[in-house]
């Protein structure tokens, strides 16, 4: 027996190290117990990983959740996993797509019809290192769906999260911003090869960028935006990477992998102890590695570079647009009503129309 005992101490020392590492590698658990009912919560990509398990973790404390997907019927299937596991009947369904300007559209002026009030957003979807695909509006995929996409839905929520104020926008970046370079002359990969992961990286440097030209934006709203890195996280978002696909992947770096990589459960705390917590309230502009409040890069402290980010978002996805026609009558506008089917495609903007929208000012 005592042949044993070597091997086995030898085991159970590693494991315990590694448990350490993982849990200090995650940042644990949010710790405020804070509750939320009556309040309103919208998730977008909240059927599946870190989105759903933040939609769990908010029903639990109270929320009224409502979540954004691009494939109802999964959608409904994670809403109803939630009602019976939180007991909480206030969890909904809604289709977003938000590689898609009128799905987004539709989606926000539903909530403003249907809805009292937005207490919290939360930009949880995502793509990372796909192909060199397109929006249905002509955009980068990872540009139009990360930046574009997140962009457009909370500036058409904006009035609804000013009402409910003192309310919280969170939006979820990655430590691969610190890589981003934001090409104003081809955001969307038109003149240039095409590298995936530099195309992820400018996305999420878009991300902060854009959490803090909205911040200075919202003073004294009372709506705070801040941006969060929630840690490596085991989730489909990887599924592009390629990092299982190769048998070597698959039987040597995945023991490692599992050790050192977070559950979506533990990946979604970074996302509601911004949503929650207490010491969070009147914090607006700031970024967060898990839950740690940490400088970002240098890139994305250049207020001259997120403003005119913001101003080419907001033309690409025609929100001067939205502006002028406010004051036309209600019955001169599209229908507000929400798809539950795959809406008809949509024609893509012109190669002109999208070179005149990236124009230097």
């Amino acid at each position: 027996m005592s042949k044993y005992i070597l091997p086995v101490s030898v085991f159970g020392t590693v494991f315990g190290c590694a448990v350490l590492l993982k849990n200090h590698v995650t940042g644990g658990r949010c710790k405020s117990k804070a509750t939320i009912h009556g309040k309103t919560v919208v998730i977008t990509g909240a059927n599946t990983g870190i989105g759903k398990e933040t939609a769990r973790e908010l029903a639990k404390r109270g929320g009224r959740i409502i979540m954004g997907c691009r494939d109802l019927e999964k959608c409904e299937a994670a809403a109803k996993e939630i009602r019976g596991k939180t007991l909480n009947p206030h969890v909904y369904s809604c289709r977003l797509d938000l590689a898609s300007l009128k799905s987004i559209r539709q989606f926000a002026e539903r909530i403003k019809k249907e809805e009292s009030r937005v207490d919290i957003l939360i930009n949880n979807a995502g793509v990372m290192r796909c192909p060199a695909w397109k929006t249905e509006d002509g955009f980068d995929m990872q540009f139009g769906v990360n930046h574009l996409g997140h962009f457009l839905l909370t500036n058409l929520l904006l009035d609804k999260l000013k009402e409910s104020a003192p309310s919280r926008v969170i939006n979820l970046t990655s430590l691969a911003h610190i890589l981003g370079k934001i090409d104003f002359e081809d955001l969307n990969w038109e003149n240039k090869k095409f590298d995936t992961k530099q195309a992820y990286c400018q996305s999420k440097l878009a991300n902060v960028l854009f959490t803090r030209e909205l911040a200075k934006r919202l003073q004294g709203t009372g709506v705070t935006v801040n941006a969060v890195h929630p840690g490596v996280v085991a989730t489909e978002l990887g599924r592009h990477t390629g990092l299982h696909q190769s048998q070597f992947s698959s039987s040597v770096l995945s023991p490692f992998f599992t050790l050192l990589v977070k559950s979506p459960e533990l990946g979604a705390q970074p996302s509601v102890f911004l949503a929650v917590s207490e010491e969070m309230e009147g914090v607006t502009g700031q970024y967060y590695d898990v839950m740690t409040e940490k400088e970002p890069a240098p890139l994305a402290l250049d207020d001259e570079v997120a403003l005119r980010l913001w101003e080419v978002s907001s033309r690409l996805v025609g929100l001067k647009e939205d502006r002028q026609s406010q004051s036309e009558p209600a019955g001169s506008k599209q229908s507000n009503a929400v798809e539950t089917h795959k809406p008809s495609p949509q024609t893509s903007p012109t190669a002109a129309a999208s070179a005149s929208a990236l124009e230097k000012h």
